[in-house]
């Protein structure tokens, strides 16, 4: 990858096949025992409800119902693992925050899986914090990198929806979060842009995900 955060056409292309291989659904978690063995590199995808979690992992991996994406938020309530070319890596679907229609209690206890989660995995490489780019950083998504700078776990975020905005005003929040991220330790300072309905960065984010394998 290049400073500015654009890659070769072998990283491209190393992503291309990556995502062209088999993506298959393992299992959803709904407690630390049930992790499945930290035996490859995996990443995982985080942020708000209706951020556009699901059409994001769909995008990437060219399926239309992979992760299932529905008109009520917060329809992701376990730790979803899908598998990258047969072994190569995990891809996990985390609980999105801020969730709608339930309780409390069962809220706090998804955000405590996914704390936990987040704290003590050794095969994380890299998490994807997901931000809605009509709406910029929200109090939640700084909750959330406060606590991955101190389990000094390594986050990248990515805009989302960045077509429903014009290109400037994306490059401008773009630049705004990538100097607010300069003070945090556990950040990735690239902040990518993508559109799931228009495929805007899907390859290279597809390329950001292989080079972690």
């Amino acid at each position: 990858m290049d400073m500015d955060g654009g890659f070769s056409e072998e990283a491209l292309e190393a992503g291309r096949i990556l995502f062209a291989g088999p993506v298959e659904f393992v299992k959803g978690v709904v407690d630390l025992k049930g992790l499945p063995p930290s035996d490859r590199s995996e990443v995982c995808f985080a942020g708000r409800s209706n951020v556009g979690k699901s059409s994001l992992i769909n995008a990437l991996t060219n399926r239309a119902k992979l992760a299932r994406s529905s008109a009520e938020p917060g329809r992701t309530r376990e730790l979803n693992y899908f598998d990258l070319g047969e072994g190569r890596m995990y891809l996990v679907d985390l609980p999105g925050f801020g969730y709608a229609k339930v309780s409390r209690t069962q809220a706090e206890g998804w955000m405590r899986l996914t704390r936990s989660y987040l704290r003590g995995r050794p095969s994380l490489r890299r998490v994807f914090l997901l931000v809605d780019a009509r709406r910029g950083l929200m109090d939640t998504d700084e909750e959330v990198m406060t606590m991955l700078d101190k389990a000094a776990v390594t986050y990248q975020v990515v805009l989302t929806k960045v077509d429903k905005m014009k290109k400037a005003e994306v490059d401008i929040l773009a630049g705004k979060i990538a100097d607010r991220l300069k003070k945090r330790g556990a950040a990735h300072p690239v902040v990518r842009q993508t559109s799931s309905e228009k495929g805007w960065g899907i390859a290279e984010l597809r390329a950001e995900i292989a080079s972690l394998e």
